[in-house]
């Protein structure tokens, strides 16, 4: 099952996240929610991306938004990431892929000239009643951060 515009996320259960807390489909209801997805912590495309959303942490709070990054990565790799960053979001360890083919972002991918099974950069703003609102895929990340801010400004 994956996501569809318009219609309830997934539900899914609690997965582990970094400063030991767990995120379900029901911690995403109450307040609107952003889940971006990236490929590896600490790659400069994904630095980037997570510095992006760190700088603009309190103007997503103010509008009562909570943010959560998705990847692959162990906890031990979240946490080295997210202190290195001084991120005040959460990161959320998805090794098994639930999450990832929940949102239906793992793509084949050309690395290096051969096909690789990856995470496709992908963010998606979920209002307080669980519901996907807007999502962008293929996400190029320079500016990235400040259209979900946009979006988020219009739906509030």
């Amino acid at each position: 099952m994956s996501t569809a515009l318009n219609a309830p996320i997934p539900s899914f259960d609690a997965l582990t996240a970094t400063s030991g807390t767990t995120v379900s489909s029901e911690t995403l209801t109450g307040q609107f929610s952003v889940l971006y997805f990236y490929p590896k912590d600490s790659t400069p495309g994904c630095t980037t991306e997570s510095q992006d959303f760190t700088r603009l942490f309190h103007e997503f709070q103010a509008l009562n938004c909570q943010i959560f990054g998705v990847s692959r990565d162990s906890i031990k790799s979240h946490e080295n990431f997210k202190a290195k960053y001084d991120m005040p979001f959460e990161l959320i360890s998805d090794p098994d892929e639930n999450l990832c083919t929940a949102f239906d972002v793992m793509k084949l991918k050309n690395m290096y000239g051969k096909q690789v099974r990856g995470v496709e950069r992908s963010t998606f703003l979920i209002d307080p009643d669980g519901v996907l609102t807007a999502e962008w895929r293929k996400v190029s990340v320079p500016g990235h951060a400040e259209a979900v801010l946009e979006t988020l400004k219009n739906q509030s």
